[in-house]
């Protein structure tokens, strides 16, 4: 965290279409202010091609400054005074002052615009997100110690925190985001307000609320943003089968519980991701979350068994299904609910490997079962090793590795990224003389075990097994072929 006073505001590191704009507005006899996340952002060192202003014109009044000096504007956002542009690569927003009055049982502010910059900063969600920039005279505006508390590493409320959820419940959710994002935490009072408003979340749109979980599942730290949310009570709402996870115990007994041991699994699945050019380039929320989620079956199967072990048979099943259920439910789209429980429902399959050995048939299967998400499986199943015996983290390591190490060569011998049979359907109806079907399906499903289980063979060899398994279907025969 930069350690920055007033007098070094980072001036230097401003993009020219922010003196330019605060230039326009001054020629047309309004103000105007960079606001929120940029500036803060520039204390971070860091300058967002999505700029964010604040001003006292009116939207018509924005739209007559600013059309012949951007390259485009949309109004979309005209209702809430926010009016929208690009210029130079940089996504702009201005928006009129505002001073919005909420509806306690309502999703959506009633819209109403202010006159005075300080009135508009007071309505923001958290000081560090509190703090302006005049423009063109680039003066700090902080009237509620914005900058201090980003020094500090602390969230902090400009008014109210009771206040400030209640007009926004979802900005309890941001505070979690903000603790995984930049690394603070939150103060006493903030998290005392979340803890007693948590039920409000229920309010706040399905959308919004998956919005900010992905913001947060991607930030530097997600685990300390979902521990945030587990310990406030906010996860009781909008993930309750991870809080239920605190009051497992994991099967292996070195863990405090099954809780704790997911976040450590978050956190080494991290680690695992890889650069912009890797397989799993970072952050990868597919990966992250079926981290997270990879144990929730465990509540709903535990068993104590007569030797006073705990088992969890089958928890990757009934956990893909709860995940699954849980993402439909904050409307994420299909292909990455598919993805994740996917994930889920695999990551127990290769326990068990060390100590048989798999076939090849075995390994095939591992591949194509995983399919596109391979290299991600890889990273979950060793992300799920938390244990502290020594012996035992190397031996599955080894065993790992070892799998990797198949795979790869196996790969080298057969296409394992898209095994099929060795005839198409069409070939399957011209040899066997049948219409198209279900019995087509069964055919092609045989001809697939034939291939996982034996590898690639000749188009006679898969004639000649197909004839075979076709003369022990006397009723599929009588029925399908072609007169």
């Amino acid at each position: 965290m930069a350690h920055l006073s007033d007098s070094s505001f980072p001036t230097t590191k401003l993009p020219d279409v922010i003196p330019q704009l605060g230039e326009l507005f001054q020629a047309a006899g309004f103000e105007l202010s960079l606001v929120g996340g940029p500036v803060r952002d520039l204390f971070l060192g860091r300058v967002s091609p999505d700029l964010d202003f604040t001003t006292n014109a009116r939207p018509d009044d924005i739209i007559s400054v600013v059309r012949r000096w951007c390259d485009t504007y949309w109004e979309i956002g005209r209702e809430f005074g926010t009016i929208g542009m690009r210029k130079d690569g940089f996504q702009i927003e201005i928006t009129t002052y505002r001073a919005d009055a909420y509806d306690p049982d309502s999703r959506k502010p009633a819209v109403a615009f202010g006159e005075r910059l300080e009135d508009d900063l007071y309505r923001r969600d958290f000081t560090m997100n509190a703090m302006a920039l005049r423009l063109p005279q680039m003066e700090l505006v902080d009237p509620f110690g914005g900058l201090r508390d980003l020094n500090a590493g602390m969230v902090r409320t400009p008014g109210a925190s009771a206040s400030s959820f209640s007009d926004d419940p979802l900005r309890m959710m941001r505070a979690a985001r903000f603790a995984s994002q930049l690394g603070v935490t939150v103060a006493p009072e903030v998290f005392a307000a979340m803890k007693d408003m948590a039920g409000r979340i229920e309010i706040i749109s399905a959308e919004r609320v998956r919005d900010e979980l992905v913001k947060l599942i991607n930030g530097k730290s997600p685990a300390d943003g979902v521990d945030l949310l587990v310990e406030s009570g906010l996860a009781d709402y909008v993930l309750p089968e991870v809080a239920a996870l605190r009051l497992e115990i994991d099967e292996h007994h070195r863990h405090k519980d099954v809780y704790q041991h997911s976040l450590t699994v978050l956190r080494q699945a991290c680690g695992l991701e890889t650069g912009p050019d890797g397989p799993v380039p970072s952050p990868d929320f597919v990966l992250r979350f079926a981290a997270l989620m990879h144990d929730v079956g465990k509540p709903a199967t535990r068993r104590f068994e007569g030797t006073g072990a705990v088992s969890f048979l089958h928890h990757d099943v009934v956990g893909a299904k709860l995940t699954a259920k849980r993402m439909k439910a904050l409307r994420f789209d299909n292909d990455t609910i598919k993805a994740v429980s996917r994930l889920v429902e695999l990551h127990m399959r290769f326990y068990g490997y060390g100590d048989a050995g798999w076939s090849d048939s075995a390994v095939r299967r591992y591949v194509t079962d995983a399919g596109p998400l391979l290299q991600r499986l890889h990273r979950l199943t060793r992300s799920d090793v938390t244990t502290r015996n020594r012996r035992k983290a190397e031996r599955l390591a080894f065993a790992y590795d070892d799998l990797e190490a198949r795979i790869e060569k196996l790969a080298e011998q057969e296409e394992l990224a898209s095994i099929r049979p060795d005839l198409d359907g069409s070939q399957i109806m011209a040899l066997l003389g049948i219409r198209p079907g279900p019995v087509v399906g069964r055919a092609y499903r045989f001809l697939l075990e034939e291939r996982m289980e034996n590898g690639p063979g000749t188009p006679g060899e898969a004639e000649a097994k197909l004839r075979e398994w076709w003369q022990q279907q006397p009723e599929s025969r009588e029925a399908e072929e072609l007169p």
